[in-house]
């Protein structure tokens, strides 16, 4: 399994503790930026790792801002992704039992270490519950299928 991963600048430091955290898992990782703690958008590098799912270069990613939040909205713009701002473990496990999340975003200003690898850990061990959510997943792709159709009358 691949991981697609990119943080903003102040999401960097994390971002590298991260890497080597998943790929001491033994974890498939694609570093999608940005590569320094030099002031960046971060809205291009939640758009580059939702492209690399949406185009199954990945089948998962992470993202790290400051908070998490600016992530999580930008890469919920790209058609099939379903990121979570998570900030605990259950709502790792939460956002991928209940809403099979394919992006985790995280909030490097809230979290330290040990608690963003926790985090990880659990969500990626998670597997999605299916069942009475897989519906409810359905019905947040009908979502991007209408978005797609409008933009293209």
């Amino acid at each position: 399994m691949k991981i697609a991963i990119a943080s903003d600048h102040a999401g960097f430091e994390l971002k590298e503790k991260l890497k080597r955290f998943l790929a001491a898992g033994g974890w498939q990782l694609e570093d999608e930026g940005t590569h320094s703690t030099e002031s960046v958008d971060y809205p291009d590098f939640a758009q580059k790792v939702g492209e690399a799912i949406a185009r199954k270069k990945a089948d998962l990613g992470i993202l790290v801002c400051g908070s998490g939040i600016g992530m999580a909205m930008a890469a919920n713009k790209v058609p099939g992704i379903r990121a979570a701002h998570v900030n605990n473990q259950i709502e790792a496990q939460l956002s991928r039992e209940h809403n099979n999340a394919n992006v985790l975003a995280l909030g490097a200003r809230f979290l330290d270490e040990a608690q963003a690898c926790d985090i990880v850990s659990k969500w990626l061990a998670t597997p999605f519950a299916g069942g009475r959510h897989q519906q409810r997943v359905e019905k947040i792709a009908k979502l991007d299928e209408k978005k797609a159709r409008a933009a293209h009358k």
